[in-house]
């Protein structure tokens, strides 16, 4: 793929517990990229928001951290990072854009995994865009939840690779924003024709219902979540009525 664009894909949010669906959305973009013929996917990035989110029912970062690193025994491609896992508040997503663009075009990325990243290119650093499902779209919606500028330097500095779900139309949510469609062509949309309708929030609900996962997530990180007891009636209370974090955190700011 000599003369390509190197492309590194980020994907934030709680994994709460990682699924499959996660996992498969990095191989679904990857094959999307390279068949616009402009790109070559070097890397993926896990990255696990940090538990300052308040989002009811989010296990400690110290476990998704782990259960993620499990299920991604097997990838030679993506990598968990811990940094916006870590942080004591909730981290806004263009602030880790801007993190692991820094490391990236320092050539230090990753340090959770050997070497997923190919030797630097003569075509510079690689360029990194936010990997998300189609649902994603619709929190520019949510009153209070961003702010205009940093969905101006996500979308239009970064660039989004979004796969579709059954039910959500991205070229109408595109459509129907003025800055989206401003930034159309930083848009990648990804059409998953293999319908996959995995819910971490499903699984949670199974696994405090003593319900079979398996086949859902990966053998290794079911063992893990008996191992820990996790995700059980008591856990899904935990930030229960609490406010997210963004919301708050935007309040203040505004």
């Amino acid at each position: 793929m000599a003369g390509r664009i190197p492309l590194i894909l980020l994907a934030c949010g709680s994994f709460n517990p990682i699924t499959h669906q996660h996992m498969r959305l990095f191989e679904l973009a990857r094959d999307h990229m390279h068949q616009t013929g402009l790109y070559q996917v070097v890397g993926g990035i896990v990255s696990p928001v940090s538990d300052g989110y308040a989002k009811q029912g989010l296990v400690s970062s110290k476990h998704r951290l782990a259960m993620a690193r499990l299920a991604l025994q097997s990838s030679d491609w993506v990598a968990v990072d811990e940094w916006e896992s870590q942080q004591a508040d909730w981290t806004e997503t263009v602030v880790t854009m801007r993190y692991h663009y820094s490391r990236a075009a320092e050539k230090c990325w990753p340090s959770t995994k050997d070497t997923p990243l190919d030797q630097p290119s003569a075509s510079g650093p690689p360029q990194l865009k936010l990997l998300c499902g189609a649902d994603f779209l619709e929190t520019f919606k949510v009153p209070g939840l961003w702010r205009a500028e940093h969905i101006e330097e996500v979308v239009g500095h970064f660039g989004l690779v979004c796969v579709s779900r059954s039910g959500l139309q991205l070229e109408q949510a595109v459509h129907e924003s003025d800055l989206l469609y401003k930034h159309r062509h930083n848009i990648f949309l990804v059409h998953e024709w293999i319908r996959n309708e995995i819910s971490a929030t499903e699984v949670r609900r199974a696994l405090r219902r003593g319900l079979s996962v398996k086949y859902l997530i990966p053998d290794s990180v079911i063992s893990y979540i008996k191992e820990h007891n996790l995700y059980t009636e008591d856990s899904e209370l935990k930030n229960k009525g609490a406010k997210l974090r963004p919301l708050t955190k935007q309040t203040v700011l505004d």
